[in-house]
């Protein structure tokens, strides 16, 4: 009898303390975005250079390089994990593998659309001179939507999972490059991001989402690669292109409390990732960091001069204890810090509710 009763406690424990599927209302996980989400898109693309397929990208968690421009897991994978979802597969490894027969269908925990480079303007990193062959967001979009149409994915598993948004970064350091000449003023260009944005919420909608998570963008002005910028400072952030990042930002919230009016059904989360990324860097030895200001990998001023893994790069010894991993992106432990707020985190770090609430929500289908 006593037996028993141990082994009762034993599973009751375990069951407690694993974030089983069966404990939450969520069967998949759709992302769009950029480079902080792409799981490997970017590798199946022809003449692309927006690229993170080779070593030392992968190093801490996969042991080798999935086209994750990180050292380890993104915030798409740990939510997935915290859930208990295997990790989605890019879009086009997944219509690779149905085109040749490897798999019959598509896969039932989600894809990932994501791909590095991209913005949610279009002509961004697609002009004459600066073609890194990406997938906009509005490509990203129709993909979805051709799945959908031919029934590829079934309606009742869209409406039952999570919808993930995060773009903007690309087009607001872009803003500055010095050898493109913005033709709008910058409120311009960020309501034009804004329409870009508004528009993605309005396509997945129709296509059967109806919990949906829009994560507003990190400090882009205190990424290493600012280094890259004629006079962008280094021994502080960029506050121009932080300024268009809060206005993006305000908007994007704006967005996500106009849902549950415009789309009857739907729930929308925003998630501030600008100040939980702002609170790791003033609390960073808390946090397990001792430089937030250089990148991990790289070489130049802030490390942010040349990419990772390209020729000549340095490392540091250990990523957890940076903040960013290469010029651009954050490392593996900063984005499970960041996963974790947005996960059970309090109104200041996600709003109206988090997302392990929004996992529990029963969506009537």
């Amino acid at each position: 009898m006593g037996k028993v009763l141990l082994l009762l406690l034993i599973l009751i424990l375990s069951i407690a303390s694993s974030p089983l599927v069966f404990s939450f209302n969520v069967p998949a996980i759709f992302t769009f975005g950029d480079s902080i989400f792409d799981a490997g898109n970017n590798h199946f693309l022809k003449n692309c250079t927006a690229q993170a397929d080779f070593p030392p990208y992968g190093s801490s968690f996969f042991h080798h390089p999935t086209g994750r421009f990180t050292n380890g897991r993104t915030v798409a994978d740990f939510i997935s994990q915290f859930i208990g979802l295997d990790l989605q597969k890019p879009y086009l490894q997944a219509r690779t593998e149905v085109a040749n027969g490897t798999q019959k269908n598509y896969p039932s925990n989600g894809i990932n659309f994501a791909s590095a480079g991209s913005g949610v303007l279009r002509e961004t990193n697609k002009d004459m001179s600066f073609n890194f062959g990406v997938i906009p967001i509005q490509d990203q979009l129709k993909q979805f939507q051709t799945l959908a149409q031919q029934n590829e994915i079934d309606p009742k598993l869209v409406q039952q999972s999570l919808f993930f948004f995060e773009s903007g970064s690309n087009d607001v350091f872009n803003y500055f490059l010095p050898f493109v000449t913005p033709t709008l003023d910058p409120d311009s260009y960020v309501q034009a991001m804004l329409t870009e944005a508004a528009n993605y919420l309005d396509t997945v909608y129709k296509l059967g989402a109806r919990r949906i998570a829009v994560f507003g963008l990190g400090p882009v002005g205190c990424v290493p690669a600012r280094s890259l910028l004629p006079g962008a400072p280094t021994d502080r952030c960029f506050g121009k292109m932080n300024l268009m990042v809060k206005t993006y930002n305000r908007g994007l919230e704006s967005l996500v409390k106009a849902i549950p009016i415009k789309y009857p059904g739907a729930v929308g989360i925003y998630g501030a990732v600008y100040d939980i990324v702002q609170r790791l860097r003033a609390l960073s030895k808390h946090y397990g960091f001792l430089d937030v200001s250089n990148a991990c990998c790289g070489d130049g001023v802030l490390n942010g001069m040349m990419q990772c893994g390209q020729e000549g790069y340095k490392i540091c010894p250990d990523p957890n204890q940076f903040l960013f991993w290469d010029f651009f992106h954050p490392s593996e432990h900063t984005y499970k810090l960041i996963s974790k707020a947005l996960w059970g985190g309090k109104r200041f770090q996600i709003r109206p509710i988090n997302l392990k609430t929004l996992a529990n929500f029963a969506v009537s289908v």
